[in-house]
């Protein structure tokens, strides 16, 4: 018989292996941070025209805007809603020398490796009236400052390590227990990452094992966390989708950092719009000849994360769950009660597709289309799901 073909691994995701996430906003003093922390919040972070004004990171959560949600709702009628969220973090402006201790520096810094993915916000308009921390508006060279402090604060985290390491491995030498050649495995792949770094790469942009990734992921790299730029634009020139530094900088994008999104929003616009509800702010935006951009990017941070949601749906709520992309039916379950993960027997599954074309879950049952799944089956985004579980009470300690 011919020899059974391995199974392929499952490659592992950069970040923390966690449903609660976080992304922040990062970029210069004065470039808008808290205007649109503000807007996509509604929160009162202040937003003074003067760098440092946000000491402390602000945090808030906002709802993931979603058409199936609002249809599931309006489908079932439930008592209690409650949608995905994306926290948001705002961090206080980062200046040139950021990395060895300029401005609050070291204390921001610590601010970006405790989220786990960045809205990196880039200025691109021109006003007397709000100082730039640089003397003149320049995305580029702002871009390149940011990215250079959190470049340089990674090598220098990872710099200590070896230099706190290397003698502990000398020591060791060809020999040592189980737990030294860990060590060993694991001084090895800081030092390939420190030389990634070190050659100016930003660590999410590297081809890692899994091995590696597993190191990595122990870390809290800055620059392992995904990016997301957006390009805050003055009213006249999102209204008529034109700004002179749009395309600079996402030539700039394109040839260091491939692949990231780049969203030219405006916080003049956002901030105004945040201040309106309902058909006022429809019609403010309307006269203005534009849309809000917002939802957009709060989609687009929370699928940054690798992040998905799962439903729930009945006359008593309508839930989205959020989970990690390629989640398992028994870890999905666990988000709800750890016992639904204990002591999990299968996942009833139906798509959000199928339930708005068939219009009832008995329909859907009636077409075959309820599916039974069982503790290998990998939860799709939007799925609509129903638990079987079985939980034994402990036995009791003699």
């Amino acid at each position: 018989m011919p020899p059974k073909k391995a199974a392929a691994e499952e490659k592992l995701m950069l970040g923390r292996p966690s449903n609660n996430l976080k992304i922040g906003v990062v970029g210069l003093p004065n470039v808008g941070k808290s205007t649109f922390f503000n807007a996509i919040t509604n929160s009162a972070a202040a937003a003074e025209n003067y760098p440092f004004c946000t000491i402390d990171p602000e945090e808030s959560r906002v709802a993931v805007p979603d058409p199936r949600f609002d249809w599931l709702c309006n489908h079932y009628k439930p008592a209690s809603k409650v949608p995905a969220y994306l926290t948001v973090i705002d961090i206080a402006g980062l200046v040139k020398g950021a990395a060895s201790g300029a401005g609050l520096g070291n204390a921001f810094l610590s601010h970006v490796r405790a989220v786990d993915a960045i809205f990196h916000m880039v200025r691109a308009f021109s006003d007397p009236d709000v100082v730039h921390v640089e003397g003149e508006v320049d995305p580029i060279r702002d871009m390149e400052v940011i990215h250079q402090e959190l470049r340089l604060k990674d090598q220098e985290f990872l710099k200590k390590y070896i230099e706190k390491n290397e003698g502990n491995i000398k020591r060791i030498g060809n020999g040592g227990t189980a737990a030294d050649k860990l060590l060993k495995e694991e001084f090895t792949i800081i030092n390939k990452v420190y030389e990634w770094v070190e050659s100016g790469k930003d660590v999410r942009k590297g081809d890692w094992s899994n091995k590696e990734i597993d190191v990595i992921n122990r870390q809290l790299l800055i620059t392992a966390k995904p990016v997301i730029y957006l390009a805050n634009l003055s009213e006249k020139d999102y209204i008529r989708k034109k700004n002179k530094y749009l395309p600079k900088i996402k030539q700039w994008i394109d040839e260091n950092n491939p692949g990231d999104l780049l969203i030219p929003f405006s916080g003049a616009v956002e901030s105004a719009a945040s201040a309106l509800e309902g058909e006022e702010k429809a019609k403010y935006l309307k006269d203005l000849g534009c849309e809000s951009v917002l939802p957009k990017i709060i989609v687009a941070g929370y699928k940054a994360m690798s992040l998905i949601y799962y439903f729930t749906g009945g006359p008593d709520e309508v839930r989205a769950w959020t989970i990690r992309k390629g989640t398992k039916a028994p870890g999905a379950a666990g988000v709800i009660h750890t016992d639904f993960e204990r002591g999990f027997i299968m996942a009833e599954v139906m798509t959000y597709d199928d339930l708005q074309e068939l219009g009832t879950d008995a329909a859907v049952k009636a077409a075959g289309k309820y599916k039974q799944k069982g503790k290998d089956y990998v939860v799709g985004d939007g799925d609509i799901i129903f638990f079987k579980f079985n939980v034994t009470a402990d036995k009791k300690k003699k």
